[in-house]
């Protein structure tokens, strides 16, 4: 028998599908590992029979020992980087090794039918993913979703929560301080406890901006990244209500995942995977579980784009589909939400249709409804289930030759690793604590220590739960706000976005989210006496504040203030066909006062 210097894999060269994968073991292995067909080393190993080598893969040490089948197979993975978890698995854990080579035994007896399979889930010329160029392009674009968020509060920021705006976080600062005391650099950790000044609030939001410009221009994105984290979890906390959305958890989730994404691609890849399935499954989950009937007889649809908070001019459109095309719409949701995220971690064909139809959801969802960057940024989620062949195989060449090559950093490999390790673990640990979110305790218990370390990290919004639209509104009520200089004759304020003038098309906002808009939408669903910044809001108006109508679409008093202010309660509709046809857009029925006149007490 002839010694060889390294590792042998024989393998049947007349069979396609070893050929196939024994391709795709050489570039993992790379030189550790020599790949031969049986064909033509059979004679220089007679303690193999011919019956062996056509019946499984034979490894051959350089000391002359062998193995054979699922064995021979984890013994060859075991030189590549990652892949050594097989062979431990084979060795120390009881039931795995007849397990795997009962799995080998039947594949091996079915090679042509598992051939085309392979061909069909993997692809012709499958070679390990790499993923420099998704990164590289995610980041990129991440980093104008970070715009985005930071710009859009930048230009709101003083009328909500300036020394002026609605809720000051002046005010926040000082109760929290007289309230927590010290624990309240743990419970609100933001930047904002050095200084709450409106020249803060601005320096926080520019700043964010012009690190989001850094990571588009890829410099120094791990730094940018980090940086990005901390201004934006402190706005979280300063914007009190106005900053209480899933997108803004959703952002910095991601934004934290995106930084583990900078030190090590391939575990940064995997865990933003892990979160689009999260993000995804959750979704289709809350709907179900709500018990809402208008989910599980599938009428949700035949309200939601009336009654969503910001529609766009073709929610008008989708609204007035057909009640079956509505409902074959709202199953496919639930295919899309329920079934497609459980093919993120099957093979690269499979990801890739979970990939293109969680987009087509996102894209109806956007040319609807007006969600901010939210679609946005789940839509570039989804480029994490691709790798950087499938990338290359659709984008132009000279935008290809244009991009930098990434290369990792020769220099502190080691602690890269480490932290990454560890960041990646915390990540997990937390994520294992999402059942909760979902309700699908194990036995209702949780480990202690799970529990402790997701107390610990719950304000940093490192994971979050996710799921929109669990009851469905089936009816879309309105508040509109009116003022007037003698308690007879009422004008009414202009939203920039929220329906209001019957005429006014509805507009477009993406990728800018407008909060106090968005605040009304779900101050209609409330009680008043339960929405505390409201009346305060009605107070700027009566003091005619320029910071917080500068909100507004339109000021009727913009030469003076107001001595009265009032909100009206309606139900609105949309304008049917003819209607429309004569520019109308919408319908409106009073329901009621929402909040009675009010004015300012004389001094």
């Amino acid at each position: 028998m002839q010694h060889t210097q390294r590792p042998l894999l024989i393998y049947d060269g007349d069979c396609d599908f070893c050929g196939y994968w024994a391709r795709y073991w050489q570039q993992l292995t790379g030189e550790a590992v020599e790949y031969r067909p049986y064909q033509e080393v059979a004679s220089q190993h007679p303690a193999i029979t011919l019956a062996d080598f056509q019946r499984a893969v034979q490894y051959v040490t350089p000391a002359g020992q062998f193995a054979s089948a699922a064995e021979a197979s984890f013994l060859t993975l075991s030189h590549a980087r990652g892949k050594g978890i097989w062979l431990w698995l084979y060795r120390r854990v009881p039931g795995f090794a007849p397990t795997a080579e009962g799995a080998y035994a039947f594949v091996a007896s079915h090679r042509a039918t598992f051939y085309r399979a392979s061909l069909v889930l993997w692809g012709k010329d499958y070679a390990p993913p790499r993923y420099d160029l998704v990164s590289f392009i995610f980041l990129r674009l991440f980093g104008l979703i970070y715009f985005s968020a930071f710009f859009s509060f930048a230009v709101q920021a003083q009328g909500l929560i300036g020394s002026h705006g609605i809720l000051p976080l002046a005010e926040l600062i000082g109760a929290t301080t007289r309230n927590a005391g010290a624990q309240r650099f743990f419970l609100m950790p933001m930047v904002f406890w050095w200084s709450s000044s409106d020249l803060a609030i601005q320096a926080v939001c520019w700043a964010g901006c012009t690190l989001s410009l850094f990571l588009v221009l890829n410099l120094l994105p791990s730094l940018s990244l980090l940086l990005l984290y901390v201004l934006y979890l402190s706005l979280l906390y300063a914007g009190q209500v106005f900053m209480n959305f899933q997108w803004d958890v959703f952002l910095l989730e991601t934004g934290f995942l995106a930084f583990i994404l900078t030190l090590a691609p391939r575990t940064g890849i995997w865990l933003l995977r892990w979160l689009l399935f999260r993000f995804m499954f959750m979704s289709g989950a809350v709907k179900l579980l709500s018990g809402d009937p208008t989910w599980w007889n599938l009428s949700a649809l035949s309200y939601h784009f009336l009654t969503q908070p910001l529609p766009t001019p073709l929610a008008w459109y989708a609204a007035h589909l057909p009640p079956a095309v509505l409902r074959f719409a709202t199953a496919a949701t639930f295919v899309i939400e329920l079934g497609l995220p459980l093919l993120i971690f099957l093979p690269r064909r499979l990801r890739q249709c979970a990939a293109f139809g969680f987009l087509l959801l996102q894209v109806c969802i956007l040319i609807t409804g007006n969600y901010n960057w939210f679609n946005l940024q789940t839509m570039l989620l989804c480029l994490t289930l691709f790798d950087d062949a499938a990338l290359r195989r659709v984008l132009p060449r000279r935008l290809l030759a244009s991009l930098p090559t990434p290369r990792p950093k020769p220099v502190g490999l080691r602690a890269r690793r480490w932290a990454t390790a560890v960041l990646a673990a915390l990540v997990l640990l937390i994520v294992s604590d999402s059942l909760v979110h979902m309700r699908l305790r194990f036995g209702g218990r949780v480990p202690a220590a799970v529990l402790t370390v997701v107390a610990v990290t719950e304000p940093l919004h490192i994971v979050n739960g996710y799921g929109l639209f669990a009851i469905m509104t089936t009816e879309r009520d309105e508040i509109v706000i009116e003022g007037s200089e003698d308690g007879t004759r009422w004008r009414e304020y202009e939203f920039r976005y929220k329906p209001g003038a019957l005429a006014r098309r509805p507009p477009w906002n993406i990728p800018l989210q407008p909060r106090l808009d968005w605040q009304m939408w779900f101050a209609a669903l409330e009680d008043p006496n339960n929405v505390a910044w409201f009346p305060r809001f009605l107070v700027k108006l009566l003091q005619n504040e320029p910071a917080v109508t500068a909100l507004l679409a339109r000021n009727p008093f913009a030469d003076h203030a107001p001595q009265f202010v009032r909100a009206k309660f309606y139900e609105y509709t949309y304008a049917n066909v003819q209607e429309k046809d004569q520019g109308q857009w919408w319908n409106r029925r009073l329901l009621g006062d929402y909040f009675p006149p009010v004015r300012l007490q004389s001094e």
